[in-house]
Order: structure tokens, then C-alpha cells, then sequence
């Protein structure tokens, strides 16, 4: 009898625990001072300037700087919408609450390559559903329509396209694998000659097959993902109206007889998530909560802590979410715990569960950071 009690008493205080955290409603974020979630205020203000003084350096007009910093890849085009870019914003959000935030937080604009981390929530919200069985399954299991044809591709499970190691070879919606940031050395007939390797094998930051994940995904969801995405993640979590997500202009698939636009996982040739800094934190801040929101479990836990596992062939890199460990672990930041969503331009949603820490920052330039979380974790007292 003892022990039943002490296991009720138990559960009633973590019941009790639970309840007492905050989660932020629709259209609000509450903020508090700095010194009332345990940050110092004036080291936290320096890690604002550093945000705002470290602006990436390319152009707010984001053709140009898709163009520009995408000119090396054969055939590249613009093929979706893109939007001229706002200044430096971002939010540090402590315990739940808003501790800081610096320019237009509600601003919306492009996202590029976080558009992955949304992208991979899809898939894990199928896992799930039961809509795929497992990650080891292979694709061609569900997608039978030759997207996964012949020896090679036939191969790929669903692991490997989560991972970026597929080596998915083809064209989709007119836009061929090899020509996706082709090597830095070599030509046009070097690159599309070339074998491609074992699934599984290597890691290759590749948004054609990343966008052949997109199209799986929409074969299984049988229905748009911004629709999934907005049902299952977004609308619960109290997001704003204001985001979307995009896909090329010609990427049109029909499944069950309608028109659906296949989206995209990133944005070099345009598309991808338009989204704002207080939505990236709501997101974030879902999966510093290990997926469940007030109380909701919006994504399986099992499925926050599969993304944060490194993969064979890249020991930074999970399931469409980068981890601060391997090769590009941060200078200065040992903890290895933390992962995070990276896009071109310096887009990042950092997960800091030690220290119940979500960083959202926007237009830094994109190699300080490391910098940048350094000294918000260094403003905890």
C-alpha cells in the first residue's frame, strides 16, 4: 500500500510538474527579464549585438543571392518563389519564455535548407501514423512508379533519404541529381558519368533527393504536406497564419485523381517554408519539449530522439537535423546534446535541452553560429 502511494504521489507531482510549464498561445509569447529565467542581462545583450553586427553578407535581394551563391551548379535556375529578405532577427527563448529578441520577429522570409527539419517531421509523423512501417523499409515498398527503379535506386530506404545518404540517382520535375552541387572539381561529363555510391555509404547535401523525399512522402500522405504540416504541427502549437511552403513551379503530381503541388525541402531554386522568427520558435521549442505541446503529444518522443541520432556516414548530421558533435561540432560549445535546423543565408533554429534553450536567429552570417550560441549560453547565470 506504501508503495502504491508513493507512486501516485510520484505521478501527481510530475502531473503537477507538466502543468506548470508554460506554453505560449496563439498571437502571444510572454517575455521576462533576462535575471527572472536565470540570464545575466547585459552578457545576453552581447550576444544581441553579436547577431545584429554579423549580418550575412549577401544580398537582402534573394535571387541574387541564390544566383550567386549557386553559380558553380550546371543548368541552375530559378524555379519557385523567393522574397527580398528583411535585416537580422531573431529570438532567444529561456524556460519557455521570451528572454530576448532583436528586428522584425514576425517578419515572414525565406527559410531555406530548415525547410529540411520540417520536411523530416513529416516522415516521422507517418512513422507515427503507421503510413510507413519502418525507416529500414525500402521506398519502393510505397513509391512503385519507377521514381525508385532499377538496381540501384531500388536499394534506398527511407533511412538513407532522411539521412542524405541515398545516392538517388535521376531527374525530378527536370532537375538532375549529379547537377545538385556537383564536386568542385571536375565537368559537366565527369559528374553525370559518375557511378553513384552505396546508399547509406556516404552523406551528400543534395536537394534533389531531398525533394524525392518530398515527393515519397506526398505518395504516402496522399495529400499536400503544407496541409499535414499545418493540421498536425502548426495550427496546434499556435503558429501564425502567415507561413507557407512551397514547391517549383512545373512540380505538380496527381495522387488519387487531384492535382497536388510536390513541395520542396530547401530553397536554392526557390521554395520551400516563408516563414517568420516566432513561428521557427513554436517549432522549436515543440521539439525542445520532446514533441508534445501542453500536454499534447503532437510527434512521438521516439521520433524527436531519432532525428538527434548521427547518421553512419556523417557523425554531425541526423535525420534532416545537424548535431553539434563530429566534424562541425562548435568551437567553444562542448555540449553535444544540442542540434539544430540550418538554411542558406544563416537561418538556424538551435534545441538547447540542458539548458531549456531555444535560439532562432536569421541572417547571421552563416559561420559565426557557433559564436553566437557560445555567448547565449555563456548569458545563463
Amino acid at each position: 500500500m506504501k508503495k502504491l502511494l508513493t507512486i501516485v504521489l510520484a505521478l501527481g507531482f510530475s502531473a503537477s510538474l507538466s502543468a506548470q510549464q508554460y506554453f505560449p498561445p496563439r498571437g502571444t509569447w510572454q517575455t521576462k527579464a533576462p535575471q527572472e529565467v536565470g540570464m545575466n542581462a547585459a552578457a545576453l545583450q552581447q550576444a544581441v549585438d553579436f547577431a545584429n553586427s554579423n549580418e550575412y553578407s549577401g544580398s537582402r535581394d534573394l535571387r541574387i543571392a541564390i544566383l550567386e551563391g549557386f553559380r558553380s551548379e550546371p543548368y541552375h535556375e530559378i524555379l519557385g518563389p523567393t522574397k527580398k529578405r528583411g535585416g537580422p532577427a531573431g529570438v532567444v527563448i529561456k524556460n519557455g519564455y521570451v528572454a530576448a529578441q532583436w528586428g522584425d520577429v514576425d517578419r515572414v522570409d525565406m527559410t531555406f535548407s530548415v525547410t529540411k527539419s520540417y520536411l523530416s517531421t513529416m516522415a516521422g509523423l507517418a512513422l507515427d501514423d503507421g503510413l510507413i512501417a519502418n525507416v529500414h523499409d525500402k521506398v519502393e515498398q510505397y513509391v512503385w512508379d519507377g521514381t525508385f527503379g532499377g538496381a540501384h535506386n531500388a536499394t534506398i530506404e527511407w533511412h538513407h533519404l532522411l539521412n542524405q545518404s541515398s545516392a538517388w540517382s535521376g531527374t525530378l520535375f527536370g532537375i538532375k541529381d549529379w547537377a545538385d552541387r556537383p564536386p568542385r572539381q571536375g565537368g559537366t561529363d565527369d559528374w553525370r558519368f559518375t557511378k553513384p555510391v552505396v546508399p547509406g555509404t556516404v552523406m551528400e547535401y543534395n536537394d534533389v533527393r531531398v525533394n524525392v523525399l518530398a515527393y515519397s512522402l506526398l505518395q504516402v500522405w496522399r495529400k499536400p504536406l503544407p496541409q499535414v504540416l499545418k493540421e498536425r504541427v502548426m495550427d496546434p502549437i499556435g503558429a501564425s497564419t502567415t507561413w507557407r511552403w512551397f514547391g517549383y513551379k512545373d512540380a505538380w503530381v496527381t495522387v488519387d485523381g487531384m492535382q497536388m503541388k510536390s513541395v520542396t525541402g530547401g530553397g536554392h531554386s526557390g521554395g520551400g517554408v516563408f516563414i517568420s522568427a516566432m513561428d521557427h520558435a513554436r517549432f522549436g521549442y515543440l521539439f525542445l519539449n520532446e514533441g508534445n505541446w501542453n500536454g499534447n503529444q503532437l510527434i512521438s518522443k521516439n521520433w524527436v530522439d531519432a532525428v538527434q541520432v548521427s547518421s553512419e556516414a556523417q557523425a554531425s548530421y541526423g535525420y534532416m537535423w545537424w548535431l553539434n558533435r563530429g566534424g562541425r561540432k562548435w568551437k567553444g560549445v562542448d555540449d553535444e546534446s544540442i542540434y539544430y535546423a540550418a538554411g542558406f543565408g544563416g537561418n538556424f533554429i538551435v534545441v538547447d535541452k540542458a539548458n531549456d534553450l531555444v535560439i532562432v536567429t536569421r541572417w547571421l552570417e552563416p559561420n559565426k553560429i557557433g559564436e553566437m550560441v557560445r555567448l547565449v549560453r555563456e548569458a545563463i547565470d
